[in-house]
């Protein structure tokens, strides 16, 4: 399944047969996903029966070594569905709402986790355009499968896999700017914002738990059974435009949310 392929199946004017070849896809990428693990763990049993190392496999694939034996095992050598364990691999704060003094900072998740004492990093994995999803089309007041500009990447806790990030912006106000384009924006997302012209108004915040799709599983290296938290953020302009919408997929039991309170306005 590609974005050539969803673009053909956004065309298709019956709803009922659109839902119902958009359920067959995802069936078949689910089937995909189960091939290409099993491929890829030969494909690292051949890169160790030629006498390559866990580290160097690990070096070449940008992984740990220890993700490597993950991978190596496959879904049935795990251990069998039981009580969750009592010890996450790491446990993040995920603040809602975002204090401003996060947001305003270079990055959310450096600045969360600097404050907790823990060794931070982050990835992008993709920026470019793709479908809209329903709930990001809302937010940014599009059609839903409209093509939007799309800047994901995944966040790490002491090397351990934690969120998954996804900005969106609608291509019809920031193709062509520093939002469009590949790497980190420097120094901060925010401040190429600002510099377009455009001043922050307020935001609007949703939590939902759920479990994770096939690719969230796999790049936040989740165990059978473990679910994920996604958090929508949207944010609009003093002129009520749409400005950025933050989808962050937290790893359910790594993640602990502290909820503000108005000032003033605490309870029991």
């Amino acid at each position: 399944m590609d974005v050539k392929t969803l673009r053909e199946v956004a065309q298709v004017g019956d709803p009922v047969e659109r839902a119902r070849i958009l359920s067959r896809l995802m069936t078949e990428e689910q089937g995909l996903v189960t091939e290409a693990a099993k491929m890829r763990r030969q494909a690292i049993a051949e890169a160790r029966e030629s006498g390559m190392s866990l580290e160097d496999i690990a070096g070449r694939l940008g992984v740990s070594p220890g993700r490597i034996s993950q991978m190596r095992k496959g879904p049935a050598a795990r251990a069998p569905e039981g009580p969750a364990s009592p010890a996450p691999r790491v446990l993040v704060q995920r603040a809602l709402p975002t204090e401003p003094a996060v947001r305003g900072s270079k990055s959310l998740f450096l600045a969360e986790a600097e404050r907790q004492g823990l060794k931070a990093g982050r990835r992008m994995l993709y920026v470019g355009t793709e479908p809209s999803s329903e709930h990001v089309a809302a937010c940014l007041r599009v059609e839903p499968g409209m093509d939007i500009i799309a800047r994901r990447k995944m966040m790490t806790a002491n090397d351990v896999p934690v969120r998954i990030a996804t900005s969106y912006f609608r291509a019809d106000l920031f193709e062509g700017t520093r939002i469009a384009e590949p790497e980190f924006v420097q120094p901060s997302l925010q401040s190429a914002l600002t510099a377009l012209g455009y001043a922050f108004g307020h935001a609007e915040e949703n939590l939902t738990a759920r479990p994770p799709t096939p690719f969230e599983r796999e790049t936040l290296e989740l165990e059978s059974g473990e679910w994920i938290v996604q958090v929508l953020r949207a944010s609009y302009s003093t002129e009520d435009t749409p400005v950025h919408v933050l989808e962050t997929i937290c790893a359910a039991s790594r993640h602990i949310f502290p909820i503000g309170q108005v000032s003033g306005y605490d309870e029991f």
